[in-house]
């Protein structure tokens, strides 16, 4: 599925200001890793990561 979003987001001409963003997030419960994704503006990804 993620490389359809990606060719998706590359065909369209406003789409090619997009990055997506796959973090690894550790779960308090169980201790075990999960991974958010997230579609923002390029100019927005540095602000993305830094939470």
């Amino acid at each position: 599925m993620a490389k359809k979003v990606v060719a998706t987001l590359k065909k369209t001409e406003p789409g090619k200001g997009y990055a997506k963003i796959v973090k690894a997030v550790k779960s308090e419960k169980t201790g075990a890793y999960t991974f958010k994704e997230e579609i923002v503006p390029l100019d927005m990804v540095q602000e993305s990561l830094k939470k």
